[in-house]
């Protein structure tokens, strides 16, 4: 390995549990990655892998445990959330009952018509503000003792950035616009901003282009920018969704399957790819990976699931020998 992985925690799962109905996918799994480190999640189909994985990108709500990154809860059960609602229905509340208070004073109609104009928007704005989450709303849950988990843009927003095992980039739009579809949330500008085409806006429209040319440089992809994403070859468009995952630069990447449909060249490509990237950018990788020789070419720890529980963590060197792990891929001999 070429990186230097360090003590400090990025992300910490703790006795993290999911059903469905009566069915456990995930029970109680235990679940850390270091500073700089390529961290793998293995195990046999149907083990619980997407399913963890899913839960810690914000996609799902665990049943039990918590998810923490950088130090901060950001994934658990919901608490209080019963609360929530009066926060969207106060505001615009006390205007109704302001209305009320004087009209009963004998106040002109426009001033009643006033107050209910302000309740009116006061409420759409609650709802929407519940929508969006801007931070003074979450700031406001935290001090009410109001929990809710990170929604996958929150996560991204926190420094996550993911690809998929399938790919989901947008096939119309051009290398150049799929990563900065990936940028959107480091981007400053506003709507009025791009509406009057300010300084402000140009500027970091300049500063965008060459950093998408930069990433795009960096996984395999020089002068591809202006190409459309659908005539991309299969290994490219793989290499560009990886790209616009960087795009939002993630402190914590998040790999599903990224050698998938790869041929073997392009998987060594890929895999040559991943293992710069904690030396190069300085993050951390959580990688699920099919591919055996990959996760144990590039992996600093491995962490097996089999039936939703973890059964071996540890070096790629431990887990190829570990006898739970061989019985979890090839089963048990005969007698």
């Amino acid at each position: 390995m070429t990186a230097t992985v360090g003590s400090k925690l990025v992300l910490r799962a703790s006795k993290v549990t999911k059903r469905f109905g009566g069915l456990v996918a995930v029970r109680e799994v235990d679940f850390e990655i270091p500073e700089g480190a390529i961290v793998s999640l293995i195990g046999p189909n149907g083990a619980g892998k997407t399913t963890f994985f899913n839960v810690i990108a914000g996609l799902m709500d665990p049943s039990g445990g918590f998810v923490e990154f950088r130090g901060r809860r950001m994934i658990a059960r919901p608490i209080r959330t019963f609360l929530e609602p009066v926060i969207w229905l106060l505001p615009a509340a006390l205007l109704f009952a302001l209305a009320a208070i004087v009209a009963n004073r004998g106040s002109s109609q426009e001033v009643i018509a006033g107050f209910l104009l302000l309740a009116i928007f006061a409420l759409g704005a609650m709802l929407l503000a519940a929508i969006v989450r801007p931070p003074w709303y979450n700031g406001l849950l935290r001090r009410l003792g109001i929990f809710r988990s990170a929604r996958p843009n929150d996560m991204v927003v926190a420094g996550v950035g993911r690809t998929f095992q399938n790919i989901r980039l947008f096939p119309n739009m051009t290398a150049m616009e799929n990563v900065l579809v990936g940028m959107h949330t480091k981007l400053k500008s506003t709507p009025v901003d791009a509406f009057f085409s300010t300084n402000k806006q140009r500027r970091e429209e300049i500063t965008a282009a060459a950093h998408v040319e930069e990433l795009l440089e960096l996984v395999g992809l020089p002068g591809r920018a202006p190409e459309l994403a659908k005539n991309l070859p299969y290994g490219d468009q793989r290499r560009l969704e990886l790209a616009r995952a960087l795009g939002s630069e993630p402190v914590l990447l998040l790999l599903d399957e990224p050698t998938a449909g790869m041929n073997p060249r392009e998987t060594t490509q890929m895999t040559e790819l991943i293992s710069r990237l904690p030396q190069e950018l300085g993050l951390s990788i959580l990688l699920i990976e099919h591919d055996m020789r990959v996760v144990m070419g590039i992996s600093d720890r491995i962490t097996v699931l089999d039936h939703g529980e973890r059964i071996a963590e540890g070096p790629p060197d431990v887990i190829r020998r570990d006898p739970k792990v061989i019985e979890a891929y090839l089963g048990t001999p005969a007698a």
